[in-house]
């Protein structure tokens, strides 16, 4: 007999350690990734973080520019806007309003998209008719318009502006969610659940749906990213969040008069917007491309 030693073959992946593989190969979204967790962390301790409150004023330092320009503070890093109020903590505060109101905008619109993409998928018919047709209506309305609609009937606020963003975004879950469960529904794991006797909602919620997730969680993460968008525009345009609360689409309205004599009180909220949906971006595309069986061959 030879002496040669028999060489095990690697161990199988994990689905967790295949999906990891497939995702940190794109750079660009464990970049996304990465800045996303540091936002996340300063946004639940923004209270310990930030140095000053973000809505007191300080008359003795107006219209301060950021630590590195002639005449700034280390004190205010970023500077302070035409009423004393420090900028650094109001782009944090305003990055966890931002974060948090898109991740319930997305939540909410997610449910209601996927109760309805299941109903018209997996029953089709007359119900499939009316749903669909009703998710036409309201995508040959550009989003921003329909947004704007709604938050005019509902009042200008920041949690009717989340309701409208919420309501607009529901038609991308409804015909992704619809689309996975006319492909899904007429498999063998479904008929054998069917022949075992599972109920309608079993089988739509328990055995179908988890089938459907992975382009339900790439679009949840852009979804995040258009939330944030949208919620600035709606600041923006002054029926979103209301002054003096720290939102970056407010503050970017707030700085207009001041584009030529303070630019910093423009630039830092537009490039921190700018920051939060292009990590979000990044982070869908990697999402995207470990989910994608067909990426992965």
């Amino acid at each position: 007999m030879s002496g040669t030693t028999a060489v095990n073959p690697p161990a199988p992946k994990t689905p967790l350690q295949e999906f990891w593989y497939y995702f940190r190969q794109n750079k660009g979204a464990v970049i996304g990734l990465a800045f996303i967790s540091i936002v996340f962390f300063v946004a639940v301790f923004a209270d310990f973080i930030t140095p000053f409150d973000p809505i007191s004023q300080n008359r003795a330092a107006l219209l301060l520019p950021p630590a590195w320009f002639e005449n700034g503070q280390a004190a205010h890093l970023l500077g302070t806007d035409d009423i004393g109020r420090d900028i650094l903590s109001r782009i944090i505060y305003g990055a966890r309003l931002s974060v948090f109101i898109g991740l319930i905008i997305v939540l909410m619109s997610c449910v209601l998209g996927v109760i309805l993409g299941l109903l018209a998928g997996y029953y089709g018919g007359t119900l499939d008719i009316v749903i669909m047709r009703f998710v036409d209506i309201m995508l040959a309305i550009p989003s921003l318009l329909l947004t704007i609609g709604v938050v005019t009937i509902l009042g200008p606020s920041l949690i009717n502006a989340a309701i409208a963003i919420a309501i607009v975004s529901i038609p991308s879950y409804v015909r992704l969610t619809r689309a996975s469960v006319m492909s899904e529904k007429n498999r063998d794991y479904v008929t054998a659940s069917r022949v075992a006797g599972a109920g309608v909602g079993r089988l739509m919620f328990i055995v179908i749906l988890p089938n459907c997730l992975a382009p339900l969680i790439v679009q949840m993460t852009m979804g995040i990213s258009n939330a944030i968008l949208e919620l600035a525009a709606l600041g923006f345009l002054g029926i979103g969040a209301q002054p003096p609360t720290p939102e970056l689409g407010t503050m970017l309205a707030e700085s207009r008069g001041f584009m030529q004599s303070a630019n910093w009180l423009v630039t830092i909220p537009g490039l921190a917007i700018l920051s939060l949906v292009l990590a979000f971006n990044l982070m869908g595309d990697g999402l995207r491309d470990a989910f994608d069986p067909k990426l992965k061959q």
